[in-house]
C-alpha cells in the first residue's frame, strides 16, 4: 500500500498552519509533529512559538531573543525546536504514526539539528504531511521536488475542507502495513 507524503505550500498568512492544526485535532492520538504559531504582544507580532502535538511549547524566534541566527527581525532559539525534534524520533522509533511538520522553513533551517531529523520524517515509510512557504528557499525547493510527494497549495477556496480531504487520504493509507485502529 502507498504512503501518503504531502506538502502543504502558499504565501504566508493563507492557512497552512490552520490546516495542520485541524488535521492534528482530526487526528488525534494517531498524529505526531508540531505547529508554529505567533506570538504577540500588545497587538504587535514578536516573534514564534513551536507547539509539539503532546502540547509542549518553546519560543521558536522572538525579536528579544538573545542568538546570533536570525530572520528578517527575529532571532532564533537554536534550542526551540528540542521537544518537536524529540517527538518527531520517538515517533520513527515507534511507527505507526502520521507526522505533521509545519513547517520547513527558513527559521527552523537555521536549527542546525531540524535539516538531519527533517531528513529521517520525509524518508521514513511512515504517512507525512509537512508545509513549505511558496517562496523558494533552498532545502524547501529540494523537499517540493521528492519524488513521491503530492504539492498541494493552500488557498482561500481550499483551506476549509483540506484538513477532512487530508484525513480521509490519511486514514485510508499507513506506512509499510495498515494501521490497526
Amino acid at each position: 500500500m502507498k504512503t501518503a507524503k504531502i506538502l502543504l505550500t502558499g504565501p504566508p498568512g493563507i492557512g497552512k498552519t490552520t490546516v495542520t492544526k485541524r488535521l492534528a485535532s482530526l487526528l488525534g492520538e494517531q498524529a505526531r509533529g508540531f505547529y508554529t504559531e505567533e506570538r504577540r504582544e500588545g497587538g504587535r507580532r514578536v516573534g514564534f512559538v513551536a507547539i509539539t502535538l503532546k502540547g509542549k511549547k518553546a519560543i521558536l524566534a522572538h525579536i528579544d531573543f538573545p542568538s546570533p541566527l536570525k530572520v528578517g527581525r527575529y532571532r532564533v532559539n537554536p534550542k526551540g525546536l528540542d521537544e518537536a525534534l524529540e517527538e518527531l524520533e520517538e515517533a520513527l522509533t515507534e511507527g505507526g504514526k502520521i507526522l505533521l511538520v509545519d513547517e520547513i522553513g527558513k527559521m527552523e533551517l537555521l536549527i542546525p539539528r531540524f535539516r538531519e531529523v527533517i531528513e529521517k520524517v520525509l524518508s521514513s515509510p511512515w504517512p507525512v504531511v509537512a508545509t513549505v512557504p511558496a517562496r523558494p528557499i533552498p532545502y524547501a525547493e529540494e523537499v517540493k521536488k521528492r519524488p513521491g510527494f503530492t504539492l498541494i497549495e493552500v488557498n482561500r477556496a481550499n483551506r476549509d475542507l483540506l484538513p477532512s480531504k487530508l484525513l480521509a487520504l490519511l486514514t485510508g493509507l499507513s506506512g509499510p502495513e495498515k494501521q490497526g485502529r
